[in-house]
């Protein structure tokens, strides 16, 4: 079988925004830093390092051998915490791939939901309508566009990592969905997926072929966490 024979994939720590976004609850917020900006809590950076605690931990023959990762700070930080805990003595190849961005919000994006219902009911009334995994903000993408981008990342892997150990950090949305991309499941089926969120902070989820498909070992693991 061509394509990589693991995949681990990690959520970010948490971020300052995540921290903002649990600070106001139910209240609406509107937070004005965008994804190029924010970074990992003091909480964040220490789940980053538990990552590479695990990462240490690993037999030989299971631990990653090369690293894709968000274009997005938190994502980069997350593995460089990450990296140093692991303590690794060779310097895994690392590709930064913007398919591996967090969901875009468009012009909603500053905004909690609570926010969004108190300026624009209308994209709220338009979020109940259509559900949350067609709706697409103004400006922004569904969940099924994240799935095409994902889906063709994956082909692109199969390509370049075939054979190979691979370590994914990325964001909720792309965890979540690579689920979705890598079990084949028809789009018809994309809502299905929501029985698996939300992606905690640091998780840990991983793959394995076994008969020629990639199967879930573990899934949104943060029991390294506790």
């Amino acid at each position: 079988m061509s394509g990589p024979v693991r995949i681990i994939a990690v959520r970010h720590g948490q971020s300052e925004a995540n921290l903002a976004y649990e600070r106001a609850r139910e209240r609406p917020l509107v937070y004005e830093r965008g994804d190029q900006e924010v970074t990992l809590t003091d909480l964040g950076r220490r789940q980053a390092a538990a990552v590479g605690q695990v990462l240490a931990a690993l037999p030989e023959a299971e631990a990653p051998e090369v690293v894709w990762c968000s274009p997005y700070l938190r994502a980069r930080d997350t593995w460089a915490h990450a990296q140093r805990a692991w303590g690794v003595t060779t310097t895994l190849p690392l590709t930064v791939d913007k398919r591996l961005r967090d969901r875009e919000m468009g012009a909603l994006a500053p905004f909690n939901s609570a926010a969004v219902a108190e300026r624009f009911p209308e994209e709220a009334a338009r979020f109940v309508s259509e559900g949350e995994y067609s709706f697409r903000p103004p400006g922004g993408e569904s969940f099924g566009d994240v799935v095409v981008r994902l889906r063709a990342f994956v082909g692109d892997l199969r390509a370049t990592a075939s054979g190979r150990r691979v370590l994914i950090v990325a964001h909720d949305a792309v965890v979540l969905l690579l689920r979705h991309v890598l079990a084949g499941k028809p789009d018809a089926e994309l809502p299905s997926v929501h029985r698996y969120a939300p992606i905690r902070n640091a998780s840990v989820s991983t793959w394995h072929v076994v008969d020629g498909r990639m199967e879930v070992l573990s899934f949104n693991d943060v029991t390294h966490l506790a």
